[in-house]
């Protein structure tokens, strides 16, 4: 094991002096719950909007077709505006959200106890307006069922008698399953925060030390080419680890400190058992970060090259735990067997706050380190090759 301490020790001092490097790492392991903790507020708005104390303003057109209806929408807290010359335009313009447009013939059809049309002028795809359409639609919506109630009664008959059902939701959703809607992007992410972490380590032991023309006399001393792989290799994981340990206390420490429950309507938290669970499913993932890192940088010929081609895999391995974030997968034994899609799902559970089944997290821990440890004795043949000490021709 000397030789392989001793590589060790070289490549963790190299890298340690590159503080570009290592910055750039730790800001992208920064960055990343950031990023997730602006999504939660960003979506947390417009899924589950204040209604009461939002104030919206609304156009109308021919507002005295319609006195009853405009004084009921002002009572409901919606500011009647005068309407533009060209509402379409408007609303197309962005220069308004909704536009009611209350046609001549209302009176009469209302007076009558037919149905009244009305027009609500918008465009659905633009999100910036969707508060202001729900409220207008459910202020409507409600003068509708009062008006309907009101006729109802004059003729002596029970308005609940057009109820025929009374459905009742009984939520057996818990704080953290609710929250695992904008939580089910954060596999995905780890995942890039892992193969990220080391990157740089593995690039620069391997391709950067061929164009510097320094990896040929290293491999001259009479050292077995297995301890070079390895010392090399295990170099990358402390800063991997160090990486994995970062991202997972900024989760923390965003989740726990911003009142991100202002915005979704229920407590988001994610506790240190959490974290510590979440932790241990991820550290085999490392080691096969490492691994592949490994053998993809054997065919490359300088540090750029490695970049580019490095940075494809965090992607890769990271997309089966992006589906997660659109399709609902049961855990399984099966499906343990997956390197990093196994991880996601287990990542999940955690969130969720459900029991881990302990045969799932062995099977998805034997599974990948059996693919690093494979990827690890593939490496190690490929720097047993002469042609490829020098990158791939």
């Amino acid at each position: 094991m000397n030789p392989i301490r001793i590589v060790f020790e070289k490549e963790c001092i190299d890298n340690l002096r590159d503080r570009r490097s290592i910055s750039s790492v730790f800001l992208t392991a920064l960055f990343i719950p950031l990023f997730v903790v602006v999504m939660v507020v960003v979506m947390g708005k417009f899924l589950n909007p204040d209604l009461s104390e939002t104030i919206i303003q609304l156009p109308v057109v021919g507002a005295g077709n319609a006195p009853e209806l405009v004084e009921f929408l002002r009572q409901a807290g919606v500011e009647i505006l005068e309407p533009p010359a060209d509402p379409r335009a408007a609303v197309q313009n962005g220069d308004q959200d909704i536009i009611l447009v209350i046609p001549p013939e209302y009176g009469k059809d209302f007076t009558a106890g037919e149905p009244a049309e009305l027009q609500l002028i918008l465009d659905n795809t633009r999100m910036s307006a969707s508060i202001s359409v729900q409220r207008v639609k459910l202020t409507l919506s409600a003068y509708d069922q009062q008006v309907s109630a009101a006729r109802l009664m004059a003729r002596g008959i029970n308005p609940q008698i057009t109820q025929v059902l009374l459905v009742k939701d009984v939520d057996l959703s818990t704080p953290q399953s609710q929250s695992l809607l904008f939580l089910n992007m954060l596999p995905f992410l780890i995942t890039m925060v892992i193969f990220m972490g080391g990157m740089y380590v593995v690039i620069d032991a391997t391709a950067g030390e061929r164009e510097r023309g320094s990896l040929e006399p290293l491999l001259i001393n009479p050292v077995l080419r297995r301890d070079f792989v390895l010392g090399k290799l295990f170099a990358s994981l402390p800063f991997a680890i160090a990486t994995l340990i970062f991202c997972l206390a900024v989760i923390g420490i965003a989740f726990n400190l911003v009142p991100l429950e202002q915005f979704t309507g229920f407590p988001m938290s994610v506790n240190l058992s959490s974290l510590w669970t979440i932790f241990w499913i991820c550290l085999p993932m490392v080691l096969l970060a490492s691994g592949l890192q490994m053998i993809l940088a054997s065919f490359t010929r300088s540090f750029k090259e490695a970049q580019t081609y490095l940075s494809f895999l965090p992607l890769v391995m990271g997309m089966p735990s992006a589906f997660l974030i659109f399709l609902p997968v049961k855990s399984n034994p099966g499906l343990m067997l997956i390197p990093s899609f196994s991880q996601g799902l287990l990542i999940n559970q955690v969130m969720r706050g459900e029991a881990i089944d302990p045969v799932n997290v062995m099977i998805s821990a034997a599974a990948t380190l059996a693919f690093a440890v494979l990827a690890v004795v593939i490496s190690i043949r490929l720097y047993q090759r002469e042609t490829l000490l020098f990158g791939a021709k």
